[in-house]
């Protein structure tokens, strides 16, 4: 009985781990939404574009990058075109990236052409 039991709470045990190690990562969203200036022209704003993208080449914390353009039928975008979503394991990364050398070095393309910048982050939840 005793064999039994243990047999039962060992396979409890390896349940539960199993289930933990195959549960997805939470991950931390950084949210960016960015509005050109009127004069901004399609050059520059490709500029930006390449910019951000190569972000992730050059900063490690980041796990994940997805980006794109407004195409919302509602028209709520307030003058808001493009919107990068980045991702990241956890807070430290996430102050590692903001005043990471690259990322001022894309600020620093993206400044002169930027209205307006909206950010969000949050934690990602099931």
């Amino acid at each position: 009985m005793k064999n039994l039991i243990a047999i039962i709470a060992i396979c409890i045990i390896a349940g539960a781990v199993i289930s933990a190690t195959n549960k997805e990562q939470k991950m931390l969203r950084h949210v960016v939404l960015f509005k050109f200036k009127d004069d901004a022209t399609a050059r520059q704003v490709k500029e930006v574009e390449n910019a951000f993208r190569a972000l992730p080449s050059k900063i490690k914390e980041i796990k994940a990058l997805e980006w794109g353009t407004n195409n919302s039928p509602e028209n709520l975008a307030q003058g808001f075109t493009h919107c990068f979503f980045v991702s990241f394991t956890s807070e430290k990364d996430r102050a590692i990236y903001l005043p990471h050398v690259a990322h001022k070095a894309f600020v620093d393309v993206l400044t002169p052409y930027l209205d307006k910048v909206l950010v969000i982050d949050y934690w990602a939840k099931d």
